[in-house]
């Protein structure tokens, strides 16, 4: 085994939050080294579409992004609700059009432009917290590895081995939805290529969407973990030509991955303990149409931040993160607020906008649709606990912390 490498910070995960968290560390003049299981550039399962609040992290943080980061089309100009009714709500973004990233190639762009050294290869495999610093396991080639680091940010993803380090149970705790996509030759397709399209319809699954990428179009669905795939994803298929018109070739290549749907809707986030912190898609953060980078971005730039504040002010640093994370908390959570979606603007899109501009009968098709589907949710018991933070929310300035972990 190699002699054990002295850092300030192991960041696991070469993630778009592990970037943002590197960036503020190494700009701060901390010796940062980011752990990544995977060889770089390695694929990464996403829509790819990003939101305004995130590109324009990117472009202030690690500058134009290049052509070869994005996918065709290279931009998207916002969403498209689509109802059983046959109601459809198109919305623009907020401040014009957004990036079609491709995660593969954008995120090893930022990683590197984060000035981070890079480990990849090599899988974390555990870690021991010592008080004034963690020592960190990991396998390179079946090589054993350790580094003794300051601090620790899990920035991997949903499904994170540094999660499971810290609380072996937190897994089975919380309900896991299988999201999965397929692509498509076109033979016609009237959706508009210049939106992402979202489905509120209980008859299709958890999360269903589609939009065109590289002259294909994706169908992806999303359900509980253990459903058919197959099965689901050749209903939605038939659905949108039935519906629709929307003819496709059989699909050519698929992938999915378990998703932890579910934290950021009832403000149950993961945030670590003691020197090590959890961050982006890892601790609960997601957008309500499922785009996650830019929550993950910012969230990954507190925790960095989080860091060398801890440090400078000589303060335990999982207190400071949680007291600057609740800014990115009230952001994300007020997403899924049902006050905040009846009385504000929490989107970067205008839904209510967009309703209103319905005729009176739609308007209400589209309330009874939207009903119908969160129903299909019941069993996971999420309405109360959704009900409970929105009225906290309405009493205070954030979300209750003692919900967090």
């Amino acid at each position: 085994m190699r002699p054990m490498r002295k850092v300030d910070v192991v960041i696991v995960g070469a993630s778009l939050s592990a970037a943002a968290a590197a960036k503020r560390l190494v700009d701060a003049g901390l010796e940062t080294v980011v752990l990544e299981r995977k060889a770089l550039p390695r694929h990464k399962i996403c829509s790819g579409i990003l939101s305004p609040r995130g590109h324009r992290f990117l472009i202030e943080n690690f500058g134009p992004l290049p052509r070869e980061v994005l996918h065709e089309p290279t931009w998207c100009r916002g969403v498209t609700f689509h109802f059983p009714s046959m109601v459809s709500m198109k919305m623009d973004f907020f401040g014009g059009t957004t990036p079609h990233l491709h995660r593969k190639f954008s995120d090893y762009w930022a990683i590197q432009r984060s000035g981070a050294e890079v480990h990849d290869q090599t899988s974390f495999t555990g870690l021991e917290d010592n008080g004034d610093h963690v020592v960190v396991s990991a396998r390179r080639d079946g090589e054993e590895l350790k580094y003794r680091a300051r601090q620790v940010i899990g920035a991997d993803g949903p499904s994170s081995p540094v999660i499971r380090a810290l609380y072996p149970d937190y897994p089975k705790q919380i309900p896991w939805f299988f999201v999965g996509q397929k692509f498509h030759n076109i033979i016609e397709c009237p959706l508009d290529h210049e939106y992402f399209h979202f489905w509120f319809h209980p008859d299709l699954g958890h999360y269903t969407w589609s939009h065109a990428r590289d002259g294909q179009q994706i169908v992806g669905v999303g359900f509980k973990r253990g459903d058919n795939f197959d099965a689901r994803h050749g209903n939605v298929v038939r659905y949108f030509e039935d519906k629709h018109g929307v003819k496709l070739d059989p699909h050519t290549t698929h992938e999915g991955c378990a998703e932890n749907f579910g934290p950021s809707l009832v403000n149950r986030y993961v945030f670590g303990r003691g020197n090590v912190l959890v961050t982006g898609q890892a601790a609960g953060f997601l957008n309500m149409i499922g785009e996650g980078m830019s929550c993950a971005l910012h969230s990954g730039a507190i925790s960095g931040e989080a860091v060398v504040e801890a440090r400078l002010r000589n303060r335990p640093v999982q207190e400071t993160y949680r007291r600057m994370i609740a800014s990115e908390v009230r952001r994300t959570t007020d997403q899924w607020n049902p006050l905040k979606i009846a009385f504000e603007r929490p989107h970067e899109a205008d839904f209510p906008a967009a309703l209103m501009r319905l005729p009176w009968r739609e308007r209400r098709l589209v309330v009874r649709d939207l009903w119908r589907f969160m129903l299909l949710y019941k069993e996971f018991k999420w309405g109360r606990e959704i009900l409970r933070a929105a009225a906290s929310r309405l009493l205070g300035d954030g979300y209750p912390t003692t919900r967090w972990i």
